[in-house]
């Protein structure tokens, strides 16, 4: 059934590891973002088929985990680890990549951009700032850090904007118009170490300068923001632990 499904769904996105649909479950729902994990012939087909089922189970825990936890990700709407599918909510807004002005890489879990031209003129009609929507970037990434799941692949093609609609506490970020949604948690896992979740902050920084040279300073304010909502304590430990991860990094690139 699943398969027949992703029949009559729409590609939008080819990946190395799986591919990404656009579809509906029936006629009377929203439309869906579908992700395949499909059959890779490199691999024994037990293994394979036992690797899918791992990578499948873990997203969706992951995406339960945040869900239950106020984090906002995508809603799950259906898995199949047998066929290697993970269906979720799409999120009707743009990719932070494309506000921030990133280059024309392909976005994340879905491409479809809802708007045309100048995607700054999304922030600007919501009365937001792109310091504000780091700010939120930061406050997300910590709430997600805070129950111990790891993304494992954080960049702003993962991030993406659409009006809020969760209550938050009354602080200058819970005014804000628009909310920060993470997605595509296929290489999430869980961990309670402080070195995996300064190393995926460090994913992030690298990946935001990669993709956004002419807005690096920006980042400080993802960092304000996790720091907000993590607590001087918690912040403090990661602090120094992603300065030493930096620094590990730095070594690597000067050795080559």
């Amino acid at each position: 059934m699943t398969l027949q499904l992703l029949e009559d769904a729409r590609l939008v996105q080819q990946g190395a590891e799986a591919r990404v649909y656009k579809a509906t479950l029936n006629t009377a729902s929203r439309p869906i973002i579908i992700k395949h994990r499909f059959q890779k012939m490199y691999r024994h087909p037990s293994l394979d088929v036992s690797l899918t089922k791992s990578r499948v189970a873990m997203e969706a825990r992951a995406l339960i985990r945040c869900l239950r936890s106020g984090v906002c990700v995508p809603g799950i709407r259906m898995v199949d680890p047998w066929e290697g599918i993970v269906g979720v909510e799409l999120i009707d807004g743009p990719s932070i990549r494309s506000v921030l002005g990133g280059d024309n890489e392909e976005e994340g879990e879905d491409s479809e951009e809802p708007l045309d031209g100048d995607d700054q003129a999304y922030l600007r009609s919501h009365d937001i700032s792109p310091e504000q929507i780091m700010r939120l970037v930061g406050r997300e990434i910590a709430k997600m850090h805070a129950v111990d799941v790891i993304h494992g692949d954080l960049t702003t093609s993962n991030m993406m904007l659409r009006p809020a609609r969760t209550s938050l506490p009354a602080d200058s970020s819970s005014r804000l118009s628009l909310e920060v949604v993470i997605i595509d948690f296929g290489l999430s896992f869980q961990s309670v170490l402080v070195e995996d979740k300064a190393v995926d902050l460090y994913v992030l920084e690298r990946a935001f300068i990669s993709t956004h040279p002419d807005s690096e300073g920006l980042f400080s304010e993802v960092l304000d923001g996790y720091a907000e909502a993590a607590g001087n304590k918690a912040w403090s430990v990661l602090q120094r632990r992603l300065d030493e991860v930096r620094l590990r990094g730095r070594k690597r690139s000067m050795v080559g």
